[in-house]
């Protein structure tokens, strides 16, 4: 990372009172090559970018206020490698852009787009939010523990580590005459003693997407657009000498559900229609770092669909595995092996919960299994 420190070079002399301030410039960028056994058939060969971290660049920085009191901001823009297009729907700072104020013994307020308490204490016990990334998500990152979207016009609290005990949560306003109509809340908080850490995170969402200015609406990057989404869970880690440990169970719900911003619309056929869809996953990983460049990990994750239509209940089920190798050849740069398999069983429905889908892969497969391998570098600046 590169620091520039602007603590008044040319008028300092003038300013006496005033504290130092610094900015960090800072960025991934996570480049790879991705094979894809079946998608509608056919096999897939392609380059993709930020799979296990997004590609970015950003801009950060504080200004000490004195007395423990920070003025803090960051902005930061995703990208694709391939093609040089924003990401997040083409967002100029889709990935992160706040302001605010941060004190050493109340925590931390911050306004603007921001991540939301799902992604900030809970996503850390699972795989893809902690070291795996894209390919390892539960079925449609259906519980954004792989961030798929962020939070517009949020206030965010985030408290100080009190004894091992950190907590916080979000406010998001529609920016819309009607005030509930594309909202969000959420709370969440992690608890650590030793290796061992705990968390939980609650979410919801009233009409997401429903409106260009309110809470949830990231240019098609959302899951679904549906009355409600509801998102809680629970996890924890635990860490013994190289190894760790994980388990998380994360339950969403999605009311009168209109369309994944994947795959298109989930629909059952028959001309039914669906009143509410159900994810309830559980996943165990765990990562084990041979030496301090090399480490592999490896996760299951089951998950079980409720299925709600008008001809009646269903509940699909997947199978998802991932294993990654990583090495690194710097402090900044590695580079590493994925593989991740899904298999859909369960009761049919039929809509694309039917066939297999693996987070990430370029679609739906034509059958009940999908396989996707990828071989990646990733550097950090």
């Amino acid at each position: 990372m590169k620091k520039m420190i602007l603590a008044g070079c040319v008028a300092g002399f003038a300013l006496p009172a005033f504290a130092q301030s610094s900015v960090t410039i800072y960025g991934l960028i996570d480049e790879g090559f991705d094979y894809t056994n079946n998608v509608k058939g056919g096999k897939v060969y392609e380059l993709q970018s930020g799979y296990t971290q997004g590609s970015r660049w950003g801009l950060k920085g504080n200004e000490d206020l004195g007395g423990g009191l920070a003025a803090i901001f960051q902005i930061e823009s995703g990208f694709d490698v391939n093609n040089g297009k924003l990401a997040q729907g083409g967002l100029g700072f889709g990935r992160q852009a706040y302001v605010g104020l941060n004190s050493d013994k109340f925590g931390a307020f911050t306004l603007g787009r921001q991540y939301d308490s799902v992604v900030d204490y809970l996503a850390q016990t699972t795989s893809n939010g902690s070291w795996g990334g894209y390919l390892f998500s539960h079925p449609y990152d259906n519980d954004n523990t792989d961030n798929t979207f962020r939070v517009n016009n949020t206030i965010k609290y985030a408290s100080p580590n009190i004894a091992g005990l950190q907590f916080g949560g979000t406010y998001s306003f529609s920016n819309d005459t009607n005030f509930a109509n594309n909202r969000q809340y959420s709370v969440g908080a992690q608890y650590t003693i030793g290796g061992l850490l705990l968390a939980a995170a609650y979410l919801q969402a009233n009409n997401p997407s429903a409106t260009a200015t309110g809470a949830i609406n990231n240019g098609g990057d959302e899951n679904f657009v549906a009355k409600r989404l509801r998102i809680f869970g629970a996890g924890a880690t635990y860490a013994f000498g190289n190894a760790t440990v994980a388990f998380a169970y994360t339950n969403t719900f999605v009311a009168q559900p209109v369309s994944s911003g994947y795959v298109g619309a989930i629909t059952p056929g028959g001309g039914a229609t669906l009143s509410s869809l159900r994810f309830n996953n559980f996943e165990v990983n765990g990562k084990y770092q041979f030496t301090p460049a090399f480490f592999v990990g490896a996760a299951y994750t089951f998950t079980r669909t409720d299925f709600n239509a008008s001809n009646g209940k269903s509940h699909p089920q997947f199978h998802s595995v991932g294993i990654m190798a990583d090495y690194n050849l710097s402090k900044r740069t590695d580079v590493y092996f994925q593989g991740a398999y899904q298999h859909a069983g369960g009761d049919k429905t039929g809509s694309v919960l039917d066939v297999a889908y693996v987070p990430g892969a370029d679609g739906v497969s034509s059958t009940s299994n999908q396989v996707v391998g990828r071989v990646g570098i990733r550097h950090k600046f």
